[in-house]
């Protein structure tokens, strides 16, 4: 009896054995651990990294088996009205790159309705678990899962309610949209929505899959340690851009764009009273998570290394075309000729009504940059210099002492540092 026992034991180990040695054999192709042609092998990746095991447990996320290169994703991590539109579009016009505009826009328009910008604890809790499952599902081309928080839900996977649909070239060209003529490549955001049909989820997933990068712009992630476990997924492949602007020209633009949410701001800035019930932490929000930002890099964590880059927008405004060839650089993406003719045609200026809208990215960006200088009042510009002192003085921006100081426009307020990449 004990003998019997056994074998049975010895004959089912080698069962085991001689079925994983089938797999293998039948299977090869895809345990190919590092297929590039170079003296790369799976214990160290193309930048470097120790792959090991990783590489065979995930070996599709690692390379892409058409063109045998690393796939990356991009997330561009902002605050609103710091120019983040106008960054997405470095991407959007990318022929390789899928990209989404604020698709978390959903998750808040549904979770948290009455969100505003002074975000509370308990507000960021619920946004943050949710927005990381939904990136998570459309860094993976699942774009069901954002089906749940559309409103009304599509049904049959088609609808027209997806949010900012228009900014994304991949949803506004064939064969998600067949309202162009024959010299059309894509639309523009307005005719996209009045000529393109009803989005199907289910081609939109398949026309991801196509493109080897998905880029995906966000406001409505606080900071860079909110997004840890994304990073540090191996699947994801993730690099975050974090764009940041001068505080106080993120201020004045939210006091012209959001006029109802800013109407106390706006009524300090026409009468020069501060009203004494003037919510200050829509001021203090955006240097408090700027500043956590900075406390997370500065202390240099293995997960973020080769993974983030800060740039700030007045410098991308100034020197669009160098600062978007680092942004790619870093990225380890080909700059492609149809990115650069769109930044030198929506950077010089425009009259036409486009470069008046709200979103809009058509303007003179240099321009634009240090335009806040002449909308609002130095004591108002004095009042955030005190509560974001130290973002200030972390990301190179000058203070100004007078209302004299503020409104020369020969004086520039930004300093000349460099912010190198955590490699």
């Amino acid at each position: 009896m004990q003998c019997s026992w056994k074998a049975v034991i010895l004959l089912g180990l080698a069962s085991i054995a001689i079925q994983y040695t089938a797999i293998r054999t039948l299977t090869g192709k895809t345990f190919q651990l590092c297929p590039v042609p170079s003296a790369l092998n799976c214990s160290q990746g193309p930048e470097g990294e120790a792959l090991g095991g990783l590489c065979e447990e995930f070996p599709y996320y690692f390379y892409n088996n058409n063109n045998n290169s690393k796939k990356v994703h991009i997330l561009i991590l902002a605050t609103t009205r710091s120019g983040s539109s106008f960054v997405g579009q470095l991407f959007n016009h990318h022929s390789d790159v899928f990209y989404l505009f604020e698709p978390l826009y959903h998750v808040q328009a549904t979770l948290i309705p009455h969100f505003t910008h002074s975000r509370n604890a308990a507000d960021r809790r619920v946004m943050l678990g949710a927005s990381r499952d939904l990136l998570r599902s459309l860094y993976d081309c699942d774009l069901y899962f954002l089906e749940s928080y559309i409103k009304p839900q599509p049904a049959n996977h088609t609808t027209d309610k997806l949010f900012r649909r228009g900014a994304s070239k991949a949803l506004c060209s064939p064969p998600l949209c067949d309202a162009l003529s024959p010299t059309e490549a894509y639309l523009e955001e307005g005719e996209c929505i009045r000529k393109c049909a009803s989005l199907n989820l289910t081609q939109a997933a398949e026309s991801c899959r196509e493109r080897r990068h998905v880029a995906i712009k966000t406001v409505r992630i606080p900071e860079i340690g909110d997004l840890r476990a994304l990073i540090e997924d191996p699947r994801l492949n993730l690099k975050v851009i974090q764009l940041v602007r001068d505080p106080r020209g993120i201020l004045s633009s939210r006091i012209e764009t959001f006029r109802d949410t800013y109407r106390l701001w706006r009524i300090w800035r026409a009468t020069g009273r501060k009203p004494y019930n003037l919510d200050l932490t829509q001021l203090s929000t955006i240097c408090e998570d700027v500043l956590r930002s900075i406390s997370t890099v500065s202390s240099r964590p293995p997960w973020l290394r080769g993974r983030y880059m800060l740039v700030r927008y007045e410098d991308l405004a100034h020197n669009p075309l160098l600062k978007t060839r680092e942004i790619y650089d870093f990225l380890g993406l080909s700059m492609e000729k149809s990115v650069e003719e769109w930044i030198r045609n929506n950077t010089r200026g425009s009259n036409d009504v486009s470069a008046k809208h709200k979103y809009g990215t058509v303007r003179d960006s240099a321009a634009n940059a240090e335009i806040w200088r002449l909308k609002l009042s130095h004591e108002i510009v004095d009042h955030t210099q005190t509560i974001c002192q130290q973002v200030l003085e972390e990301l190179g921006y000058r203070a100004v002492n007078s209302p004299e100081e503020l409104k020369n426009m020969s004086l520039s307020l930004v300093e000349d540092k460099s912010f190198v990449p955590f490699l």
